[in-house]
């Protein structure tokens, strides 16, 4: 005869599964640091980071008008943005020398990226719009998203989660040590 605590499925109690927590994703989840309306003033993390050291917002080079930025709730290990300091919304909002910028700082992305892990591709874009699937419509941010063969497993397509090797403080300072002096 089993005792009541040990009929009960609960903590601690094996049922065959394996369980990666990630309760870092909760913040995500539930919109925290999300901005409170469009406009720069309203809680915008992109212009709250540049605000903050390198390592506390993580924040791996500095330009004029750009700056890159690891990817608080990352798909991939390495997964940074590039970001203009000016709150705009949309690509066509950039400026001449601001979209110079955005793009030399995506290939600077690209060659510390390479140099420091040695992906086999990249994803690389703009969502343009929440129904884009912007989660920050109001600031432009560029994804630079390394890529390696089988880094799509089942735990993203059954689990919702992904796994990733490195911590972020860890993974800003090799890329921040990598990134391309000019």
């Amino acid at each position: 005869m089993t005792s009541e605590p040990e009929q009960q499925i609960g903590v601690g109690t094996p049922d065959a599964f394996q369980r990666l927590w990630t309760p870092h994703r909760m913040a995500y989840i539930q919109g925290e640091n999300k901005p409170t309306g469009p406009e720069a003033g309203d809680g915008c993390p992109f212009c709250m980071i540049p605000e903050k050291s390198d390592e506390d917002g993580l924040i791996l080079a500095r330009g004029e008008r750009v700056y890159a930025v690891l990817n608080l709730y990352p798909y991939n290990s390495g997964h940074l943005m590039t970001v203009p300091y000016r709150h705009v919304a949309d690509y066509t909002d950039l400026d001449a020398d601001e979209t110079v910028e955005l793009a030399e700082f995506t290939k600077r992305a690209m060659t510390a990226l390479r140099s420091a892990s040695g992906p086999q591709g990249f994803n690389i874009g703009l969502n343009q719009g929440s129904v884009a699937g912007a989660g920050i419509a109001a600031h432009l941010h560029q994804h630079v998203v390394p890529r390696w063969g089988g880094d799509t497993n089942f735990m993203p397509v059954v689990g919702h989660t992904k796994v990733l090797p490195q911590l972020l403080a860890d993974t800003r300072a090799m890329l921040a040590q990598a990134w391309p002096k000019v």
